[in-house]
């Protein structure tokens, strides 16, 4: 098989969710037809796609038949099992690699993969039983996060440990996780910042500007772009972010999340090797989204160039938030654009959709009221 491939190639995506759905419709502007595979009788990805396996990511046989129906498969969700890429790559390319999903899963993994490559990361330790989480927190001030080093997302799967009184019931909620734990320590910082990186087949890199993330409840509310910071922080935050991804060999995309204290460091904190949440303002403000960026370096296409347009600010719509009566004043704003995922049942918490503002700079002949 050539490494480009041509339009009207089969592009497999492992998880159904929105990642995938906007994946696939930027996958089809470019004539590639997208086939998912996902567990869940609920697709949104699924519902914008050419084709739909709902199956296990353990299930060798749905894989086998997956894997020769399409050209090259990527992910849409880091959770999957680190054996279903490495079965898959035996029969077709699999783009970014097992090796990249099993360093990406475990956070301690990542940490410390990351700090092998001279990036600095938030301090960590390793925890298997409550005594390792008293040693650790005597390390940290008595004071860390308590995390499953496996399958946490959206604050899912941690505890805030205040003080060493908490370490007990922390340890006693988390402590049954396959896996183990990690304990992470504190660190006081003035934001969260973020950066998206492509890699293509050929080593070629292209990175969207630095952004800067809000969050409320651990879910991310807000993302804008660029980040508000000072410019010689933007250029690390970006090296660091292309360090890391050229280290671990992507061919894909990796968002690069790190802390920026109150020092002026720069701390990585989480890796993940997918389209980001954080990523989702460049769809209306840049020449190419992430979405598109990833199908062109998976595909085999040369990486478009990530410049914007338009700064941007990019909103989560969470829950009721994207019931389409309280959207209805956003849809006439002009440089507002409103994304729904096609979910069906809205949840405190639950991902609906998001919605882009353009600011300034505007593109020729177009500027927002507000």
């Amino acid at each position: 098989m050539p490494d480009r491939l041509s339009p009207n190639a089969t592009i497999g995506i492992l998880g159904g969710g929105q990642l995938g759905r906007m994946t696939a419709l930027a996958a089809a502007r470019l004539g590639y037809r997208c086939h998912i595979l996902a567990p869940e009788a609920e697709s949104p990805a699924g519902d914008v796609a050419a084709a739909l396996t709902r199956a296990d990511y353990r299930d060798e046989e749905a894989l086998l038949a997956f894997a020769k129906s399409v050209d090259v498969v990527t992910l849409e969700f880091e959770n999957v099992a680190v054996e279903a890429l490495e079965f898959l790559a035996a029969h077709v390319p699999v783009r970014p690699g097992a090796n990249v999903l099993r360093i990406t899963q475990d956070r301690m993994l990542e940490k410390g993969f990351v700090a092998e490559q001279g990036v600095p990361v938030t301090p960590f330790f390793a925890i298997e039983n409550e005594a390792e989480l008293a040693r650790a927190l005597k390390e940290t001030g008595g004071r860390g996060i308590l995390k499953t080093r496996r399958m946490g997302y959206d604050g899912r799967g941690q505890r805030l440990i205040a003080a060493p009184s908490d370490a007990a019931s922390a340890f006693a909620a988390l402590g049954k996780a396959p896996g183990g734990l990690i304990l992470e320590q504190i660190v006081p910082f003035v934001c969260e910042l973020s950066v998206v990186t492509a890699r293509g087949l050929d080593g070629q890199m292209q990175s969207y500007v630095p952004v800067q993330n809000e969050h409320a409840h651990h879910i991310l509310k807000r993302t804008l772009a660029p980040a508000p910071q000072a410019p010689e922080v933007l250029d690390e935050a970006r090296s660091l972010a292309e360090r890391v991804v050229e280290a671990l060999d992507v061919v894909g995309l990796l968002a690069v999340e790190m802390f920026l204290d109150a020092e002026g460091r720069l701390l990585v904190n989480e890796l993940a090797p997918r389209p980001h949440n954080s990523g989702h303002w460049t769809m209306d403000a840049c020449t190419v989204s992430q979405f598109e960026q990833l199908v062109r370096a998976i595909t085999g296409l040369p990486l478009g160039d990530p410049v914007r347009h338009a700064d941007a600010s990019m909103e989560n719509l969470l829950g009721d938030e994207a019931d389409i009566d309280r959207l209805l004043p956003l849809l006439g704003l002009p440089g507002t654009f409103v994304h729904l995922y096609g979910k069906s049942e809205p949840k405190p918490g639950r991902k609906m959709g998001h919605v882009n503002r353009l600011l300034r700079p505007y593109p020729p002949g177009f500027a927002p009221s507000s």
